[in-house]
């Protein structure tokens, strides 16, 4: 069990509403924690076991991004409206509204490491640390490693999906069930999936709008807006404690992970060696370590 929300709530952005959970307290003294999750279109809820933090001092605040979970819904918006400025607006904004901006770590893991670098880039002033989990520096990268990826799939499968992505039927049930042996070796190796981790994908599945128009069909078929985005050229202006981490298994591989250890100037990378992209679920104990070694070390 989680510990309980201190706070829960939604603040307004622009027009819209971001859904929050506080864990702790915001005036404890020290930096809160906020976790931005990936997708982009998946939710909070797989990252819930950062709540434990709160137990150490840190307040930790998880969010839905705009598209998903408790936050506004958005299905007729296209393409042009769906794209990273919104959701580093929306990070900004909730911020703001929860009054820690000037005092806070940011903890984005996959599609959200990549927002929470483009963010830190800008040197907010409250900025303490960035934790990048799990994340490619780019897409370009993450497809290029991919490929790499699937060639090693057992025999056949490869040639399943490639069927099915070459006519345009990726929601059909074969696509579906091929998906999972690389999802089983490279997304999250613990049989069954854990419950917080099921809650995120039921919650996609729900309203697959963001996931589709900017990623595409499948982890490794993107062909949505981002497929061209990365944040590489935005990792020199990073200028706070940086902590990468990584599953051995992960399908951000370790050459889709290293322009951030090469280019951030503070930095240091863990690699969980049982791991794959969901660390914090698969080693919880290590990864717990890390953190804790991380966030002491920015008092």
């Amino acid at each position: 069990m989680h510990p309980a929300p201190s706070a829960k709530g939604t603040v307004p952005f622009g027009e819209y509403r971001t859904w929050y959970r506080v864990t702790g307290d915001l005036n404890s003294g020290k930096p809160a924690l906020v976790v931005v999750h990936g997708g982009p279109g998946s939710t909070h809820d797989y990252l819930l076991s950062l709540s434990r933090f709160a137990a150490s001092g840190w307040p930790v605040v998880h969010y839905d991004q705009l598209g998903n979970g408790g936050s506004t819904h958005l299905p007729e918006k296209g393409a042009d409206f769906w794209t990273p400025r919104l959701f580093l607006d929306q990070l900004d904004a909730l911020l703001r509204e929860l009054g820690i901006a000037d005092n806070y770590v940011l903890f984005g893991q996959s599609w959200g490491g990549l927002l929470a670098t483009q963010h830190a880039a800008a040197r907010p002033s409250g900025l303490r640390g960035l934790v990048v989990a799990n994340s490619p520096a780019s897409y370009p990268l993450w497809l290029q490693e991919m490929k790499v990826l699937r060639d090693q799939l057992p025999p056949g499968v490869n040639e399943v999906l490639l069927r099915h992505e070459a006519a345009g039927t990726t929601d059909s049930p074969e696509y579906e069930a091929a998906l999972m042996p690389f999802y089983e070796k490279h997304v999250c190796r613990i049989k069954p999936w854990p419950r917080d981790f099921l809650a995120s994908i039921m919650e996609l599945n729900n309203d697959p709008t963001v996931y589709s128009v900017m990623n595409g069909p499948s982890e490794f078929h993107v062909i949505g807006t981002l497929r061209d985005w990365g944040v590489v050229d935005s990792c020199p202006d990073v200028s706070v404690p940086t902590l990468l981490i990584s599953g051995r298994h992960d399908e951000a591989t370790p050459v889709t992970v290293q322009p951030y250890a090469d280019l951030i100037p503070d930095v240091r990378w863990e690699i969980l060696e049982e791991s794959s992209h969901m660390p914090h679920l698969e080693e919880p104990e290590r990864f717990n370590e890390v953190m804790e070694t991380f966030l002491h070390g920015l008092l």
